[in-house]
């Protein structure tokens, strides 16, 4: 079994590199509306979305082959979950677009990833910790999202898979039951006595129960002072 572990990581394009980003984020939303306008909305399957709108989103929006057929995806995805909740699909914005193994890479050689956009394939500087850095190390992940977060840095979502470990099987299992007489009793029979615990317990209450006494007539007397008339 297969877990998917997402890290989200930032990037550190330059001026040129943004105008690209935006480029394309723009153009990948605007194919998502495109498509999701043409295509009947009980349409949910991706292939077919595909096949009606594929040439469409190629010419119109100038996305690479890769990049539509994500389009296609991502609204037969949305509108499979909007389907579930009984809700439209909303209008996409141009935050993010999914990428495959064909037009996206990790490079751990030089902390970069590679990812089409609007004029080409680019290699951008990821900003990485240390975190990212050992959960990426050895790594060939073949699918990721390119996202402009709210305030306005690009970051790059990179899924990664891992098999999930077979859970422990221990073979020595024990119960203990706490209690007040028997401070702990274990499911083969072994006992703790409480009783010296519990004489702490009974002193240390009996302290404080004097103690919030006292505390309780001294306010009591202090209160009295101040009421009684003073004398001439």
């Amino acid at each position: 079994m297969e877990q998917v572990l997402t890290l989200v990581c930032k990037l550190n394009p330059t001026s040129e590199q943004i105008a690209q980003i935006e480029t394309t984020l723009k153009a990948f939303a605007d194919a998502c509306n495109y498509a999701n306008q043409q295509v009947k909305p009980q349409i949910t399957s991706k292939t077919t979305i595909q096949n009606m709108v594929y040439q469409d989103l190629r010419s119109m929006f100038g996305l690479s082959a890769n990049l539509a057929v994500r389009a296609c995806a991502r609204v037969g995805a949305n509108r499979k979950t909007a389907k579930q909740k009984n809700k439209p699909v909303l209008i996409f914005k141009p935050t993010s677009a999914d990428y495959d193994a064909r037009i996206f890479a990790f490079r751990e050689k030089d902390w970069t990833v590679s990812l089409t956009l609007s004029e080409g394939r680019e290699h951008i500087k990821l900003d990485v910790g240390n975190y990212q850095q050992g959960k990426l190390k050895g790594r060939k992940p073949t699918s990721a999202q390119l996202c402009k977060h709210r305030d306005g840095s690009y970051y790059i979502h990179i899924q990664t898979k891992d098999e999930v470990p077979e859970p422990l099987k221990p073979t020595n299992v024990i119960g203990v039951d706490f209690g007040r007489r028997d401070i702990a009793v274990t499911s083969n029979g072994d006992k703790w006595d409480g009783k010296q615990i519990d004489e702490v317990r009974d002193r240390y209450a009996k302290t404080r129960a004097s103690l919030q006494q006292k505390a309780f007539d001294e306010n009591s007397k202090s209160q009295r002072r101040d009421k009684s008339p003073s004398r001439q």
